[in-house]
């Protein structure tokens, strides 16, 4: 299926021969202490290292072939393409207290994420970390672990200390590369202008920059046929570089308005694309120059050796993704043929891979039920091992290209979420939603029940959706199990088994109200419709090079998705369950609907979850006719709560899910949440 780049037409170019490329070097343009000099535990206080890694890539290696467009890029006089990246590591300020293990978090769309994840550090101004509130609780640091982010999307923008990289441009032989591209466009609320492809990201060159030919066209569901706006309805407008590396910033304006909850579409003929799959080789790269010591100016070298024996990534949502198709292209293998990463946690990227490796592709591209439903992210491979795909009839899987010596160890962790907004079943089932898939021995899927994409805060709210956000907390789960991660790592002890709602056990099911056990919960409506992804007609290059020649794609045929069953409190089933949802005072659901009075109403809340609280006594329960028991039937006092709560973090500890030291927390957080429910008791009748 995947096309190997290296043709006759290298027979012309001049041959690099056995020179490796590699890191050449690290720029590092400042060090200084992290969290103001805090100690942490016995590994002491941290620095922050901020710089540039310099790359340089080899288009003749075997590891690279898979590099859509690598073979048109602009080579140095040495043969090879050179490129950068920013970067920037957090470390111990003593490297021999170092763990040996290292942590890179794959940025999302520029934005670190890893101390939100794992040390609940504060969200405020977090691409600029150097605060204790931004240190959190200090797990990362306490552990020992070097944390690396670094640039590896091309289309970002400078500006609020967005990780960039400075990736490759291309070179046809007598003329620019041109090819269409499309952008979806959409608001919620009164707008003339927006921004195409989001704030803070930028949009291919056009080849006519007025855009005259170019098509706008608006729908209310993705199902729906495209209406043209007429071209004298709108202008561009394009924003000057910031630099050669840089794409355009480009805005279209209608004076008369778009309509809130329409999905509008813009397509025009693009050119000069960059060598966007270099993002993968850069983090594959960057993770094995610091793992074996390679490239000038190395930071994490004491005496002349790297303190880092160990390597993890870790990335959420599109960042996971992102490690999913690094795996999938076999890039986790240097040129000298060395593993990069020792394991990787794809967290919330369903089933999805993404738009990184692709001619004019979009990183930041992904799709849902409604928002960008026909873009080429959920795809097939969807799960780790070799599947025949009766849709398309190819046979791959996401370990395919992956080497024995290579292939990383995979924890696979999502939210309940990604069932219903990003085809989480299909990393764990057949295309066709018939039979659980085979799960390969150096995998584990571990599915966070009653969860959301990413927490919402607490007291949750309710805004533009049909029920409150979700609260479920899944945090501490990922902290016990980084470190059961690296312990396989290290010594080869087996990480807890998985935890996923199978076809097999009947906890995983159609998502209709039928099938999926939901109960009939008072001014609760059930979603009608979930993110199913479909195979995309996407022009004859699409298969073997990685060119997309036909906008909008035509729909060939579905895959089939299925989402976890629940019990009778509206609580999901089969799944490593919080306690807040395994002890619940509300059912917790991985989907939510929006209302928020545009012609989006009733589609699903993008990556939003649901919070429905039960009824707070038996008095409620009866005059509300709600079918779930009541919070003072359940329990009667705090105390009770509490109690219950407490045996079911034990088993979680024992079971290796949990860690001990973060009971303490749950109980006192979920205690303070509780208290104001029992204060309002009403005696019962």
């Amino acid at each position: 299926m995947i096309r190997q780049l290296a043709t006759a037409m290298l027979l012309g170019v001049f041959l690099v021969g056995t020179v490796e490329a590699e890191v050449e070097r690290f720029e590092i343009k400042s060090r200084q202490p992290f969290a103001a000099g805090k100690v942490f535990g016995q590994v002491g206080s941290y620095q922050r290292i901020e710089g540039t890694v310099h790359f340089t890539l080899n288009p003749q290696a075997p590891q690279n072939q898979n590099i859509v467009d690598l073979q048109l890029a602009p080579r140095e006089a040495d043969g090879l393409v050179h490129y950068s990246a920013d970067v920037c590591l957090l470390a111990p300020q003593d490297l021999s207290k170092a763990r040996g293990a290292l942590l890179y978090d794959v940025n999302n769309r520029g934005n670190k994420l890893a101390l939100n994840f794992f040390n609940f550090g504060s969200r405020d101004d977090r691409n600029n970390p150097q605060t204790e509130s931004q240190a959190g609780d200090g797990f990362l640091m306490e552990q020992g672990i070097v944390v690396v982010w670094s640039g590896w999307i091309g289309e970002l923008l400078p500006g609020n200390h967005r990780l960039r990289l400075h990736a490759p441009g291309t070179t046809g032989s007598d003329k620019p590369l041109m090819g269409p591209v499309r952008y979806e466009l959409f608001t919620a609320g009164p707008a003339t202008a927006l921004t195409v492809n989001g704030s803070g990201h930028g949009t291919y060159d056009a080849v006519d920059p007025q855009l005259e030919k170019a098509t706008l066209t608006r729908r209310q569901r993705p199902e729906d046929a495209r209406l043209p706006v007429a071209r004298d309805k709108w202008t561009a407008s394009w924003e000057q570089k910031s630099d050669d590396s840089s794409l355009s910033k480009l805005t279209v304006t209608m004076e008369q308005g778009f309509k809130p909850g329409f999905l509008y579409e813009l397509i025009y003929q693009a050119k000069n694309p960059r060598v966007m799959g270099t993002g993968l080789t850069s983090v594959r790269d960057l993770v094995s120059a610091l793992r074996y010591g390679d490239g000038k100016g190395n930071p994490l070298l004491l005496n002349d050796k790297s303190v880092i024996r160990r390597t993890h990534g870790f990335g959420v949502s599109q960042s996971g993704r992102f490690l999913r198709e690094l795996v999938y292209w076999g890039l986790n293998e240097d040129e000298q043929g060395r593993p990069a990463f020792d394991a990787v946690i794809p967290h919330v990227s369903g089933g999805g891979l993404g738009s990184f490796n692709y001619r004019f592709c979009q990183p930041t591209a992904y799709n849902t039920q409604f928002r960008q439903h026909d873009y080429p992210s959920d795809r097939f491979p969807f799960a780790y091992g070799l599947q025949e795909d009766p849709v398309s009839g190819q046979r791959d899987g996401i370990l395919k290209r992956c080497k024995k010596s290579t292939a990383p160890y995979i924890f696979h962790t999502q939210s309940s979420s990604e069932y219903w907004h990003r085809s989480g079943s299909l990393a764990h089932t057949d295309p066709l939603g018939r039979k659980d898939s085979k799960i390969p021995g150096k995998v584990r899927i571990y599915i966070f029940g009653g969860t959301q994409h990413g927490p919402a805060s607490f007291p949750p709210g309710k805004s533009g959706t049909s029920n409150a956000h979700n609260p479920g907390e899944y945090q501490f789960f990922l902290k016990a199990l980084l470190l059961r991660l690296d312990r396989w790592v290290a010594d080869g002890t087996k990480p807890p088994a998985s935890v996923y709602p199978t076809i097999a056990s009947g906890n995983l099911v159609t998502p209709s109200v039928a099938a999926s056990g939901f109960p009939g919960i008072p001014e609760v409506t059930f979603p009608a419709s979930w993110q199913q992804p479909s195979l995309w007609q996407l022009g004859p290059r699409w298969e073997k090079q990685r060119i997309v020649d036909q906008e909008p794609p035509g729909r060939l045929a579905d895959y089939v998705v299925l989402v976890p069953r629940f019990n009778v409190d509206g609580n999901e089933m089969g799944c490593l369950n919080p306690a807040e949802v395994a002890v619940p005072v509300a059912s917790y659901t991985g989907w939510n609907l929006i209302r928020d009075g545009t012609g989006a109403d009733g589609n699903l809340a993008s990556l939003r979850g649901s919070y429905i609280p039960f009824p707070r006594n038996k008095a409620e329960r009866v005059a509300h006719k709600d079918p779930r028991s009541s919070v003072q039937e359940r329990y009667e006092s705090v105390d009770v709560y509490i109690a219950q709560m407490k045996t079911y973090c034990d088993g979680l500890v024992k079971g290796g899910y949990l860690r001990a030291a973060d009971v303490p927390r749950i109980l006192e957080t979920h205690r303070k949440r509780v208290e104001p429910l029992f204060e309002q008791f009403s005696p019962q009748p």
